[in-house]
């Protein structure tokens, strides 16, 4: 009775001071949380980007003892296995590396189903825009790309609207935004820019857009022209990217996928470059955020990882950002350069993302989606 009566006297005294112990895990330097990490052993992270392998070993390296599980999974299917699992009680993964801001910030953070946080080391280094809420890691793109092995001038698309054209007609390619997640939020902030749009529209064809009653702008009559020129939808990125970018193509496609494609031109044997002088913008920026889930079972490890990944001093960042340290990424702690082979983050022309706004609109484009499929 007495051990009965020391456990749960322990147990009370362990719950009570949970809030406390993860605000002092927020507070404190990457080698205090490593002597915790090391008794926690394991650190689990749902990753969108396959480099997370690479991250795995340098991790381990830094910081031998612990051992990193990453497990690649797109953002969507992040979401709905974090859903899935929480629900069911299960508290399985630590951190997760993910992007569709808009349900992130307007679904799991408010119902407490991830939390943020922000190593203190970096604190200074990332724009107060990238850490209201959770940590942006990179920003990213979905952008119209094309083969410069084919155009060498050049984007053959200077107007988005040339896409919708009986030229480009089955000639453009996209991952399905019903499915991933980034390329609905890609077709939403098209929405979202109605006049530009319709300004757009009149430079390529000479007279002003009509809007048909069922759309709400010349954006959301883009994307019913543009999936009306057979637009195809394709579920593999990797097999989108070398239909683009063939570097023997002749009559090569056009497409929209991440501009941070290109950095597997040489190995791959492409040629994808951004078509970042297409008017009105070529596509989205938008963030990939970084976040410690609800009930985390290792919330050391899961910190010194975030901080791991957020880089060192170095200009491309060191072991924990090098692998996302290529032409078409970002990073958020802007004391990181910009890679040399990529147009310049101030001269990149993408539509950043309002994520509360893509949120609001999202629901209405993917109705709009299933509707045109």
């Amino acid at each position: 009775m007495k051990r009965s009566l020391t456990r749960t006297l322990l147990g009370a005294t362990l719950l009570a001071a949970a809030p406390a112990m993860a605000q002092d895990l927020d507070t404190m330097t990457p080698q205090e949380l490593y002597e915790i990490a090391k008794t926690e052993g394991s650190v689990t992270v749902f990753s969108l980007s396959s480099r997370i392998a690479r991250i795995e070993t340098s991790f381990e390296e830094a910081y031998p003892g612990i051992d990193l599980i990453g497990i690649d999974l797109n953002s969507t299917r992040q979401i709905a296995r974090l859903d899935a699992e929480q629900r069911a009680g299960i508290f399985a993964v630590d951190v997760l590396y993910l992007s569709e801001a808009p349900l992130v910030l307007r679904d799991l953070l408010p119902a407490g189903m991830v939390e943020g946080y922000i190593p203190p080391r970096v604190v200074d280094e990332v724009p107060e825009e990238f850490r209201r809420d959770l940590i942006t890691h990179r920003l990213s793109t979905r952008a119209l790309m094309y083969n410069e092995a084919a155009y060498p001038d050049g984007s053959p698309i200077t107007n988005i609207w040339q896409l919708t054209t009986p030229d480009w007609r089955g000639k453009v390619l996209m991952e399905d935004p019903a499915a991933r997640g980034e390329v609905l939020d890609l077709l939403t902030e098209i929405a979202l820019h109605p006049e530009e749009m319709a300004a757009a529209y009149e430079a390529q064809f000479g007279k002003p857009i009509e809007v048909d009653s069922a759309f709400d702008g010349a954006g959301e009559q883009f994307i019913a022209d543009l999936f009306n020129n057979d637009l195809v939808l394709v579920n593999d990125s990797t097999t989108l990217r070398a239909a683009i970018g063939d570097i023997n193509a002749t009559d090569p496609s056009v497409g929209f996928t991440t501009y941070s494609a290109a950095r597997d031109n040489e190995a791959e044997g492409w040629a994808l470059q951004i078509s970042n002088e297409t008017v009105p913008s070529a596509g989205l920026l938008f963030p990939a955020v970084l976040a410690v889930a609800k009930n985390a079972p290792n919330p050391a490890a899961a910190r010194l990882l975030i901080d791991f990944m957020m880089g060192d001093d170095t200009p491309s960042g060191g072991p924990g950002f090098e692998p996302f340290y290529v032409q078409g990424d970002y990073a958020a702690r802007r004391t990181i350069a910009d890679h040399p082979d990529a147009v310049p983050l101030e001269d990149l022309n993408l539509w950043r993302m309002d994520p509360a706004a893509t949120g609001t609109a999202r629901a209405r484009i993917l109705d709009l989606v299933i509707m045109l499929q």
